[in-house]
């Protein structure tokens, strides 16, 4: 059980007389909350829960479609004037400068996948994002390890997909595991009167 749910199971619990004030915790002293308010403090939880993930999963997505922007960019960019950018002109004599275009639009449409499956919380989209983004990354080691001397600035072109969309798996698996814990928590409910 995480600190989370822990924490939360301890305020399931009452206070004879009020709360008491001398600090002293006393079994014999706590009372288990009625079965209204436990579902009150589940419920709180769970929009909680709700709204953070939502936040959560926007900001991510945020990130997410600005790199995708920015590979966009980089292949248009390539298309209009070729070798230009520094990262494309290391792999002038490897790659042909369509190769190059492709490359950075797939890695781009591996980001929106990653960012379809965030915003609607559909895991098989980020999937498809992380084996797309494994295509990319393998292409583009090919080449790096071709180059006389591996480049280290560029390290970003075969791995900045892979981990943009395994961060968008990390990030659907947090907040499906913290709905978890609410979930136990109110499987932990009970009627105490019914005692």
């Amino acid at each position: 059980m995480t600190t989370t749910t822990t924490a939360a199971t301890r305020r399931w619990w009452k206070r004879r007389g009020g709360g008491g004030g001398d600090g002293a915790e006393d079994g014999d002293d706590l009372i288990p909350m009625d079965i209204q308010d436990q579902e009150e403090m589940v419920r709180s939880l769970e929009q909680k829960q709700a709204q953070q993930s939502r936040r959560w999963r926007r900001v991510f997505a945020g990130f997410l479609l600005g790199y995708a922007a920015f590979l966009v960019y980089s292949g248009f960019h390539h298309a209009a004037a070729p070798w230009e950018l520094r990262y494309h002109a290391y792999f002038m004599e490897d790659l042909s400068s369509p190769m190059v275009v492709v490359a950075d639009w797939i890695a781009a449409l591996a980001c929106l996948f990653s960012i379809k499956g965030l915003l609607h919380s559909w895991k098989k989209w980020m999937w498809y994002s992380f084996y797309v983004s494994i295509l990319v990354a393998l292409f583009w080691t090919y080449y790096l390890l071709r180059l006389p001397r591996i480049r280290w600035d560029v390290a970003w072109l075969p791995f900045g997909p892979l981990i943009a969309s395994a961060l968008s798996l990390y990030v659907d698996h947090s907040m499906l595991e913290s709905m978890q814990d609410i979930n136990a928590l109110r499987s932990y409910m009970y009627n105490y009167k019914a005692l």
